[in-house]
């Protein structure tokens, strides 16, 4: 199997495996199917794991291969890293206030209304989950995009653990989306389109990602990096908080710690 996959060029590979992603963004979406109530306590743990998953990714699969390549860079082979980081969290910073998008519970929180201000949530819910898979998709592009610049078979490995790891943490962002807005009043079917809409995203993003640093070799360890800033600002400002802020403080930071663990294990194991 591996070989048959190898045998794809990386920007081919990168979309082929976001379209898993995505899948398994749907697949957390359908939860709306089987669920009456949105289980509060669940939804925490579920982000929490995400955002350890996430953290593990951004260095692993990111940060560390990035310093790695960035010996004897002029500067230091910490500037390539620590420059690319930043300017991955500004990029998000910046689209988060471009775009007018909605907190995952915020959704929650305010639950009452009329049907256009429930529409107007939903929209703005779907905005936010759509922005934040784009540094996903961008870093499993990048990863992948990294094997035309002469990466090994390991690295394919890597870039498969990360591309697994994103998956797993996606089934928790698309239940983010279907769910709160299922409790909202939408319908089963609008609530599991749009949470799994959220995923659609991370194809596009990651054949970019791909494109640009096979073109552009000499960008591998400043993308690398700002895939990895990106995924860390909108783990700080968006998932931790979420996971937390409806008192399941410890259940969040403990499935956060188990969400980290089974990236590294990948990432290490597969890398």
């Amino acid at each position: 199997m591996e070989d048959f996959f190898g045998s794809f060029n990386p920007v081919t590979q990168a979309f082929l495996v976001t379209l898993f992603t995505w899948f398994m963004t749907a697949v957390g979406a359908s939860l709306v199917f089987t669920m009456k109530t949105v289980n509060q306590r669940m939804l925490d743990s579920m982000l929490g794991f995400a955002g350890g998953v996430m953290i593990a990714a951004s260095y692993w699969s990111l940060l560390g291969p990035a310093i790695d390549m960035s010996e004897g860079h002029i500067i230091g082979e910490w500037f390539p890293a620590a420059s690319g980081f930043l300017l991955g969290g500004i990029f998000i910073w910046a689209m988060d206030k471009i775009l007018p998008h909605l907190h995952p519970n915020a959704v929650m929180a305010d639950a009452e209304g009329y049907q256009s201000k429930k529409m107007k949530r939903s929209t703005l819910l779907v905005f936010a989950l759509t922005l934040h898979n784009i540094p996903e998709g961008l870093a499993i592009g990048i990863a992948f995009g990294a094997l035309a610049n002469g990466g090994t078979e390991a690295s394919l490995a890597g870039a498969l653990a990360l591309a697994i790891g994103i998956g797993i943490q996606n089934i928790p962002e698309g239940a983010a989306v279907s769910l709160p807005l299922r409790g909202d009043g939408l319908s089963r079917r609008k609530s599991f389109m749009y949470g799994q809409f959220s995923g659609m995203v991370e194809p596009a993003a990651a054949v970019i990602g791909a494109v640009a640093v096979t073109v552009i070799s000499p960008l591998l360890p400043y993308a690398l990096s700002f895939a990895a800033g990106a995924m860390i600002f909108v783990v700080i400002e968006e998932v931790i908080p979420g996971s937390q802020e409806k008192g399941n403080k410890d259940l969040a930071s403990m499935s956060l710690m188990f969400g980290f663990v089974l990236m590294m294990i990948l990432d290490v194991a597969l890398g």
